[in-house]
């Protein structure tokens, strides 16, 4: 597929976000916010579904033969060619009144996500990729810019970021995040999104998590790569089954992979 054909594709999906926008960012904050327990026990909020439903209207009318995999109502469609979406990532923070969170949009074809946008009106932000026209941001102030990911080579001199202790110690490998903790500059849990967003933007080097889905991934994947870096499951390739993932510049994925081995 040429890479100019990307191009209705990447209009449709900053659409998509311009309308997710307008449903979660009306209702943030709102003292009615109604809040769910699902059954993995995570929250979910009247925001999120009604978010999810707004993107899936119009890709009902515009993309009627793409399939469709949402957080909140899960799989329909074609499987190889579909949008996968997370209404609101970073629910827990939206609930409690934190701007960080966003809506993850991407378009995967034959299990690879080609491009995307993530979007958190709360910040100001927006960040989008797609072959061809490569990966960027605007800024609150409404400036754009072309996105980077570091030149860092060693890890004394790297910053990573990953998400929560109690998820690292469930998965056993609370001793390799230490172990890293200590070869590193710098450590921060910026969570969700915001992390890769930051990679893809050389403000960070290295970034782990666990305990994720294909929705809290996909949309990430085009903006790093197309930035430069390089995202992998935490111990091989990327599917869409991967849990536990690392993104990094690039330069340090290797060493990151063998730092956090048990």
């Amino acid at each position: 597929m040429p890479e100019t054909s990307f191009a209705q594709d990447l209009e449709l999906a900053i659409r998509l976000a311009e309308a997710a926008d307008k449903v979660s960012l009306a209702r943030f904050r709102a003292l009615d916010l109604k809040v769910e327990t699902k059954p993995d026990r995570s929250p979910v909020t009247d925001a999120d579904k009604a978010t999810e439903e707004a993107i899936k209207a119009i890709l009902s009318l515009e993309r009627p033969e793409d399939g469709i995999i949402g957080e909140e109502f899960g799989t329909s469609g074609s499987l190889d060619r579909k949008w996968i979406i997370d209404p609101i990532d970073g629910t827990a923070n939206y609930l409690r009144g934190v701007p960080v969170w966003a809506s993850l949009i991407a378009l995967s074809i034959d299990q690879k996500p080609v491009l995307s946008v993530v979007s958190a009106p709360a910040l100001g932000r927006r960040w989008w990729a797609a072959p061809g026209v490569g990966a960027w941001t605007s800024d609150f102030d409404g400036s754009v810019r072309e996105l980077c990911v570091s030149g860092i080579g060693d890890l004394e001199n790297a910053s990573l970021s990953y998400n929560n202790l109690q998820l690292w110690d469930s998965f056993g490998l609370m001793e390799p995040l230490m172990k890293m903790s200590r070869q590193v500059w710098r450590t921060r849990a910026y969570g969700d999104f915001l992390s890769y967003m930051y990679l893809a933007e050389g403000s960070l080097d290295i970034v782990a998590e666990h305990d994720l889905k294909i929705y809290d991934i996909a949309a990430l994947v085009p903006i790093v790569e197309l930035a430069g870096g390089e995202f992998t499951a935490l111990a091989g390739p990327l599917t869409e089954d991967s849990s536990s993932v690392l993104a990094t510049n690039g330069k340090l994925h290797r060493l990151s992979q063998d730092g956090f081995a048990l």
